[in-house]
């Protein structure tokens, strides 16, 4: 990219908690979610999400999701880039 030149945010959020059910994504308690952080984009979240997935590989009812806050922002934004 050009210096000077601004990407656009695309920003992701990172978090987790256990699950009530394991075919679920209900939480147990939602007051005790594990904020990881948002991150400017996709590839940047999932190395996040990754570490952390790793880190509590044996707790099976500890789950971490990646949201995409920039389709919650801009629902009508046609970007690909991120999609999976």
């Amino acid at each position: 990219m050009p210096e000077g030149a601004s990407q656009k945010q695309l920003p992701h959020l990172v978090f987790g908690g256990e699950l009530s059910k394991l075919d679920s994504t209900e939480f147990k308690d939602l007051g005790k979610l594990d904020i990881v952080g948002i991150y400017p984009n996709y590839a940047t979240a999932y190395a996040a999400w990754k570490a952390k997935a790793q880190q509590t590989v044996d707790n099976a009812e500890l789950r971490y999701f990646i949201v995409h806050l920039h389709r919650l922002l801009d629902p009508e934004s046609t970007d690909q880039t991120t999609r999976r």
